[in-house]
């Protein structure tokens, strides 16, 4: 039985200037239209595709922050809008895209926050909630900053703790926007690497929205690529990219090489030197 079953989804947003992407439909712009799929449990997922596709408002719909136009959402096989806020985050831990925080909150303040749908009649903290609090902390790399507010860190630092608050809600369900952005290449893959560890290890189901289409081959199990014409394909990532699918999706032409088993894409742009050798065919240089 699948943990999130999307059926006939569709999404529209007020037309006026912010909103200059999508189908109009009277007087919203459909950015989702007729989208059906489903996750089965102890997935990952990624979803992709350019900006203005929805991608963060499917996100958005799956934790319940927005109301479908029309189509259902199932979480474990109940309407997400048969869940009360309290219960759904029992469900669902969301890790949205980095933020300035206003309020002097510490980081073991915010991480701790996402304890709160468990805590007891006296409405505190159990040493039990500390200690999944100090090993989110511990998996993310982020111990050290404990007792720092969020403003002295960086947006690199912020980010990590944002999923140290996201594990330490313990939910079957972790929906990631763009969960690398801001940090170095080490903990990009270091956050991915311990996304796919939740996955199989604590049968963790992850959805990520990402840019990287490189991180979404390595890790994914499964891709949504969202075209800008509401269009999108979903199934496996190796068999959803290509460089015929990324070059239509985007627009833009990629070199496709391998490096062992994993399949790599690199951009190329009108001034990439030599690029005339491969234009006819992305594959043709490809490593063997």
């Amino acid at each position: 039985m699948s943990i999130i079953e999307v059926s006939h989804l569709s999404f529209g947003y007020p037309d006026g200037p912010r909103f200059g992407t999508g189908r109009k439909t009277g007087t919203q712009v459909e950015v989702l239209r007729d989208l059906s799929f489903e996750v089965m449990p102890a997935t990952f997922l990624v979803i992709a595709g350019p900006n203005g596709t929805g991608k963060t408002t499917l996100l958005n719909l799956l934790c319940g922050s927005l109301v479908p136009k029309s189509g259902s959402i199932r979480i474990d096989a109940a309407a997400i809008k048969s869940y009360s806020t309290e219960a759904l985050a029992a469900k669902v831990a969301v890790v949205r895209q980095e933020f300035v925080p206003i309020f002097g909150f510490s980081v073991i303040e915010m991480v701790l926050m996402a304890r709160t749908p468990y805590y007891g009649q006296m409405g505190f903290e159990s040493k039990a909630d500390r200690d999944i609090v100090n090993e989110a902390l511990e998996a993310t790399d982020t111990a050290q900053f404990a007792s720092r507010t969020l403003s002295s860190l960086s947006g690199g630092e912020r980010q990590r703790v944002f999923i140290a608050r996201a594990l330490a809600q313990n939910t079957a369900i972790l929906l990631l926007d763009e969960p690398t952005s801001f940090l170095d290449l080490k903990h990009q893959v270091g956050i991915y690497d311990l996304l796919k560890r939740m996955q199989l290890e604590k049968g963790k189901t992850i959805v990520a929205v990402t840019h990287d289409i490189n991180l979404a081959v390595q890790y994914a199990d499964v891709t949504l690529l969202l075209g800008a014409d509401s269009s999108y394909q979903y199934g496996r990532a190796k068999d959803v990219f290509s460089p015929e699918q990324i070059e239509k999706v985007f627009g833009v032409r990629v070199f496709s090489g391998k490096v062992g088993q994993e399949k790599f894409f690199i951009p190329l742009g009108k001034f990439a030197k030599d690029s005339r050798q491969i234009n006819g065919n992305p594959d043709s240089n490809r490593q063997k």
